[in-house]
């Protein structure tokens, strides 16, 4: 048996524990993996620019791509209420923005 394994697992592990840290940083860590993906996904589509994004391009990114619909609906709704992401004025569908001091982190 070689250490390859063991190695990639170690540096997993490095990485994890790197993730939790930052996570606790910005202050996500008390969110579920579920309003962690969303909101992840979220920031990722809105980019440098912080520009609207729709419910359904959150909904299809791949971190929540697998997400029962449910599930997905409920994270976006605590997102919300918690302020982490904003209804964006003016739309008649779903459309959001994630906060101001979180989007260029």
């Amino acid at each position: 048996m070689t250490d390859k394994p063991h190695g990639k697992l170690s540096a997993l592990f490095e990485l994890r524990s790197m993730l939790r840290e930052m996570e606790h940083e910005v202050g996500l860590h008390t969110l579920t993996q579920v309003e962690k993906d969303v909101f992840l996904a979220a920031h990722a589509l809105s980019g440098a620019s912080r520009k609207v994004v729709s419910s359904d391009e959150i909904r299809n990114h791949d971190l929540t791509s697998g997400i029962a619909q449910a599930s997905y609906h409920r994270a976006l709704r605590s997102l919300v209420s918690m302020g982490l992401l904003k209804k964006a004025d003016g739309y008649k569908s779903k459309r959001y923005l994630v906060r101001d001091d979180l989007a260029g982190g």
